[in-house]
């Protein structure tokens, strides 16, 4: 991500959310985890949430539909449709509910960088309007839950006890 701001990007500061953390792995584990079925469940989303995937291709074009599981038993289905994949540098895809259409769905660049041994992983979200924005952050504590997910993603790579290797 650019340092600084051109006016182009300007003009989404008010629809975005950047969630970013260093974690303790190696990148091409870090991308393991995170486009790999057998591991995304274990750690995606917020604390208390766990999720169900269904299907997950990813690949430009590709989908990944799965149910998150709120703490107090709601649920949420999901669909990501994959725009870009570079591995093991970057994701770009549209998150939504799992539904044609959705007009709620949004758009999120994942970008890993290597940082001699270790990962940074940032989250650039924009939405397609300001208030849509603010319902995710008011409402749904999207920005916290961004921060506990990537939590969730460290805490599983570096937990000894976990499938998950190169």
């Amino acid at each position: 991500m650019p340092a600084t701001r051109s006016k182009e990007d300007a003009s989404t500061v008010d629809r975005e959310i950047i969630i970013s953390r260093v974690i303790s792995a190696p990148r091409e584990l870090v991308w393991k985890a995170c486009t790999d079925r057998k591991h995304v469940d274990a750690w995606w989303g917020p604390n208390g949430f766990r999720n169900e995937t269904f299907h997950m291709e990813v690949k430009p074009g590709g989908m990944w539909r799965y149910i998150m599981h709120g703490p107090s038993g709601m649920k949420f289905p999901n669909r990501v449709k994959y725009v870009e994949v570079h591995a093991p540098e970057r994701l770009v895809y549209e998150h939504g509910e799992d539904v044609d259409n959705d007009p709620m769905r949004f758009d999120v660049t994942v970008v890993f960088i290597d940082r001699n041994g270790s990962t940074e992983v940032i989250m650039h979200s924009i939405f397609p309007t300001m208030v849509q924005r603010n319902l995710v952050v008011e409402q749904y504590g999207a920005i916290e839950g961004g921060k506990q997910t990537l939590a969730r993603l460290d805490d599983f790579l570096t937990n000894p006890h976990n499938p998950i290797e190169l």
